[in-house]
């Protein structure tokens, strides 16, 4: 079954944009790396959006937001 990110997947996640870019990196990659539909690649592509999830919360909580 595979994992639905919830509320708590962000405590986990870095809070300042650089970190979170450079983790997004380095996840595009081993999706990048992975087979197409093999569970690394799926790990991978949720754990981006998790990440771009992240990502727009601090671009919204910036002052002023970045989007």
């Amino acid at each position: 079954m595979p994992h639905h990110a919830g509320a708590d997947d962000s405590a986990s996640l870095p809070t300042t944009l650089a970190e979170l870019l450079d983790l997004h990196r380095s996840a595009r990659a081993r999706r990048n790396s992975a087979a197409l539909g093999s569970s690394d690649w799926e790990r991978a592509v949720e754990e981006i959006a998790r990440i771009e999830v992240q990502i727009a919360r601090v671009e919204r909580s910036a002052s002023p937001p970045l989007v």
